[in-house]
């Protein structure tokens, strides 16, 4: 079920955070992804992890970038900050954040490196974007992960408009003016958010 921020109340979890290739685990459900917004789509694929994770006896890991990759080279509009972020993630009950520095040296990491750092997480499952790509020159994809994990491609989440519920649409719906229109897209509150959040 997609949470309502109006039952939100106040933020609470206590996710541990981790730079990355720092954590090993003995068996996880990782799920990976920019989670800019932490929007309604990002909330149910949070509470599906956290179900499986509860669900298998494993720990629950959210795999993030700060920058997101569309910031740190296009200037793309970062709707959270990182703090912000993880706060959110927190919420839904994952017991650990690993929040990858987005920049140079880490886009121009080969993909084997990023397979394997995921390895020493022993995934159970992957839960992934299908546009989702790794590794230097964008060299690895689904079909990548596919060969080495048991991966999952997430699903689209729609509005009741039809539309998909996505960080693109929300940083549109920003530009043009439309704020109420994105945060029933995003379902958090205009309070209480931590300063540099876009609402």
């Amino acid at each position: 079920m997609i949470a309502d921020w109006e039952s939100h109340g106040p933020l609470s979890g206590h996710a541990v955070r981790h730079p990355h290739d720092s954590l090993v685990l003995s068996a996880s459900i990782v799920t990976i992804g920019t989670f800019d917004g932490v929007h309604r789509g990002h909330q149910a694929l949070l509470q599906e992890i956290t179900r499986q994770a509860r669900q298998l006896g494993c720990a629950s890991v959210v795999y993030t970038f700060d920058p997101p990759p569309k910031t740190a080279f296009g200037g793309t509009l970062q709707l959270t900050p990182v703090d912000e972020k993880v706060r959110r993630i927190s919420h839904f009950g994952i017991d650990h954040i690993i929040v990858a520095h987005f920049d140079k040296d880490y886009a121009a990491r080969p993909a084997r490196a990023f397979l394997n750092e995921l390895s020493r997480l022993n995934p159970e499952q992957v839960w992934i974007g299908a546009d989702f790509r790794f590794g230097a020159g964008r060299a690895g994809d689904v079909g990548t992960l596919a060969q080495h994990f048991d991966t999952r491609v997430v699903d689209q989440i729609g509005c009741t408009e039809g539309e998909r519920i996505s960080s693109t649409r929300l940083r549109s719906l920003y530009e043009d003016g439309r704020s109420e229109d994105a945060r029933r897209l995003h379902g958090w509150p205009a309070k209480g958010c931590l300063p540099g959040t876009i609402d």
